[in-house]
């Protein structure tokens, strides 16, 4: 009963398609992935359509989002990373009802499912910190719930082949990212798109 009156207290807004998500990427591979208020306005004046929001609390990430979005661009919110906001459903419905955040970002699989289930755009993120972290994520496909994934650092191009080859979903390469050859690299190994916070190479 309470899960029902919970439905419908969510606001219905329109979930954003993940086929324009898929077309942003394709046609601008760079992602800006923003980490600080003071980085937010040049970012809003580059060239990415997708902004990775990496930094925020409860109570500025709504006008985070709206500026993004003002902009143009599509917002996806780390959330992981926004103080205050815990790794909870809840969170989620926050988000849906609070702000217009296109998607979310998490390494946590529950919360990348439920935010799917609430009609976000979900990118998993996995830090492939040794053979170990490999084999976990191979365990993981396919990823149903996730419509991309991100891995970290993205300057393994032979790690980004592998992930290619055994997910279906784009693969965009994350952390670590130096210079426009990392950038070469990343999307020559298959990498869909790569995401950055050096809004010099953007």
């Amino acid at each position: 009963m309470i899960k029902a009156m919970k439905s419908i207290l969510i606001k219905k807004r329109s979930a954003p398609r993940v086929d324009e998500f898929y077309a942003l990427l394709r046609e601008t591979p760079v992602i800006s992935a923003v980490r600080s208020e003071d980085k937010l306005e040049e970012c809003l004046a580059r060239g990415s359509g997708i902004v990775f929001i990496l930094f925020g609390d409860i109570l500025t990430i709504p006008g985070i989002v709206a500026r993004i979005k003002n902009s143009g661009k599509m917002a996806l919110v780390h959330l992981d990373l926004i103080e205050g906001l815990a790794a909870k459903e809840v969170a989620l419905d926050f988000l849906w009802e609070e702000t217009a955040a296109d998607g979310i970002l998490s390494t946590k699989a529950n919360l990348i499912r439920c935010g799917k289930s609430r009609g976000f755009l979900t990118v998993e993120r996995f830090f492939m910190l040794d053979s170990q972290a490999l084999l976990n994520v191979q365990r993981q496909f396919p990823l149903e719930h996730a419509d991309a994934v991100e891995i970290l650092p993205g300057v393994m191009a032979k790690v980004i082949r592998q992930i290619v080859q055994i997910t279906k979903k784009p693969v965009i390469a994350g952390g670590l990212i130096a210079d426009k050859e990392d950038i070469h690299n990343a999307l020559a190994a298959g990498a869909a798109a790569v995401s950055t916070s050096n809004l010099n190479l953007l």
